[in-house]
């Protein structure tokens, strides 16, 4: 905990201010927003945490108006509190895609844009012992009078956004934590921390910062049976940003926002990629392998685990919106979080990640631990025999133990959670907080998982991965929810595409096919596809069917 109580860089800014000028000229301030630092930096809540619900509408392009119309009326009579947060909804009686609206607000590159999605409630769980999930964006939203959970949120602009350039620390946590409230449960901040914020930032996660979160501006939230779009505005005058700025802002942005869907864009099938290649190579790879395999059956060694990463470089041979992609990758989400982070101007994370790091509701918080990989089977009794060689494999136990325990008095549960392309050991966790002041100790102690990094966690780190296996999720008042950013790339320029992916490295490992379990968790990319030289399709095919079938043997 010293490390975490230590002061942070972080910043606070409302709502989008984003020059690196600004930011660098404000870094001596840990707390601002939109560049103007003040006598700030409490963290008690702000004066005023309001949601105001506002009459039904029949279909999305209709709520725009009725947002302006408040706007007006807001603007007429403003609180009278030197500090706070305002969310304006409209129910939409019609259910609308989130990621079709985003696509439509595409041409605001010079915002920030994000968005999250479920995981759902039902997951395909097969096992020696069944165990409850929990996971998915689990707030209801109140719709003429019904309860809905809400599946996805799409979100442009910011309110409020919160970045550092150090760890993600305990004043960071409560400057975000003051602007959020149980009475208003929707208003939330997304975002994301860097797998190691220690560590020198490689040039393509710089706008991201050590932890990136924002309050979105203008956000669509799709529901079980409806939707809602709604604004926020946040205000505070002792950091120098006043009603009057942040209602300027607020309606500069309501005037770019497109009320109109299209169709829901997917990449072109004839998308072709024209280079790739990997940070480490096949054979640095596999020198790293069996150095850690020494390592961890030394006599004296205390390593038990370590997670290996990899970065694959694609570049492609046409321009392609990161949304685009990430609504490609749809096909993929059953059972996993969908996410997208695009700082303005910056490139997009995105990913579809199977792995909660951890979900509180109030005093509960529940957690889980994915270990062990495999192919899913061609037919139903392939994948059955798949399955129970996971489920009963040596290696594969030991992985997930280490997950689960420092020391083991008595076997965890395993479940086999089943994605559309692979299959995980799996087991639920669940407790009770002392107080839920205690979220950001959870927060703190499960990150970085060993699934992710392995144990002990100083040794077990290769490189610099960004965002990439950091905590991606958001913060509320009444509950808050964090998935593992595996699973995951980053989109730059539109024709660069860094794939991560990342191999747990126990006693019992097999070098030779850990280079295909990275081949297999990135197919759920490369498979969108189509390779310039056919004779690399062939390689990938090779390795991911002798890959299954190596497991099998």
């Amino acid at each position: 905990m010293a490390a975490a109580l230590a002061r942070s860089s972080g910043r606070l800014m409302i709502p989008n201010a984003t020059s690196s000028s600004a930011q660098h000229r404000y870094r001596s301030c840990w707390l601002s927003m939109n560049g103007c630092g003040g006598a700030g930096g409490s963290d008690k809540a702000v004066g005023v945490c309001e949601t105001r619900t506002l009459a039904s509408v029949s279909a999305p392009e209709l709520a725009v108006p009725q947002l302006k119309l408040a706007v007006s009326a807001l603007e007429a009579n403003p609180p009278r509190s030197g500090s706070g947060i305002i969310r304006l909804q409209v129910p939409i009686r019609q259910r609308a895609d989130a990621l079709q609206w985003l696509q439509a607000q595409s041409q605001h590159q010079v915002l920030p844009r994000c968005f999250f999605s479920s995981r759902g409630q039902s997951l395909d769980l097969t096992s020696l012992s069944l165990v409850g999930n929990g996971g998915g964006l689990a707030s209801t939203a109140k719709d003429d009078g019904d309860e809905q959970e809400l599946v996805s949120v799409a979100g442009v602009g910011s309110a409020v956004f919160f970045q550092g350039s150090y760890p993600f620390a305990l004043q960071d946590w409560q400057s975000v934590k003051r602007f959020l409230c149980k009475e208003c449960p929707l208003i939330r901040a997304y975002g994301a921390m860097r797998f190691d914020a220690r560590t020198v930032v490689a040039p393509e996660w710089e706008d991201f910062g050590s932890f990136y979160f924002i309050v979105p501006q203008v956000e669509f939230d799709q529901l079980q049976e409806s939707s809602m779009l709604a604004l926020t505005i946040a205000w505070d005058n002792n950091l120098l940003w006043t009603w009057q700025k942040a209602m300027d802002e607020l309606k500069a942005t309501l005037q770019q926002i497109s009320s109109c869907f299209g169709r829901l864009r997917k990449l072109d099938p004839k998308t072709t990629i024209i280079s790739f290649q990997h940070f480490p190579s096949k054979g640095s790879w596999d020198i790293s392998v069996k150095r850690a395999l020494e390592i961890i059956n030394g006599r004296e060694s205390e390593l038990v685990k370590v997670v290996l990463a990899r970065c694959s470089k694609y570049i492609i041979d046409t321009t392609t919106d990161p949304l685009v992609l990430l609504a490609s990758l749809k096909a993929e989400s059953q059972n996993a979080y969908q996410f997208y982070i695009q700082p303005p101007g910056a490139p997009a994370f995105i990913g579809n990640t199977p792995e909660q790091l951890f979900h509180r509701k109030c005093f509960h918080v529940t957690s889980e631990a994915l270990a062990g990989t495999r192919a899913r089977g061609v037919t139903k009794a392939e994948d059955l025999q798949i399955g129970q060689d996971l489920l009963f494999s040596p290696k594969d136990n030991i992985e997930f133990v280490i997950i689960i325990c420092d020391e083991v008095h008595i076997e965890p549960s395993k479940a086999l959670r089943k994605l559309p392309r692979i299959q995980h050991l799996s087991a639920q966790l669940s407790g009770r907080l002392r107080d839920e002041d205690s979220e950001f100790d959870i927060l703190t102690s499960l990150h970085p998982s060993p699934a992710v990094c392995g144990l002990p966690t100083e040794e077990a780190q290769m490189f610099d991965r960004g965002m990439y296996a950091g905590p991606v999720g958001w913060f509320g008042g009444r509950e808050s929810e964090f998935a593992v950013g595996i699973r995951s790339a980053l989109v730059k320029n539109g024709v660069s595409i860094l794939v991560f992916a990342g191999a747990g490295i126990v006693e019992g490992t097999i070098p030779s096919l850990e280079w295909e379990e990275l081949e297999l968790k990135e197919s759920q990319f490369t498979k969108l596809f189509q390779y310039q030289n056919p004779m690399c399709f062939w390689i990938e095919w090779l390795c991911k069917y002798s890959f299954i079938y190596n497991k099998q043997a």
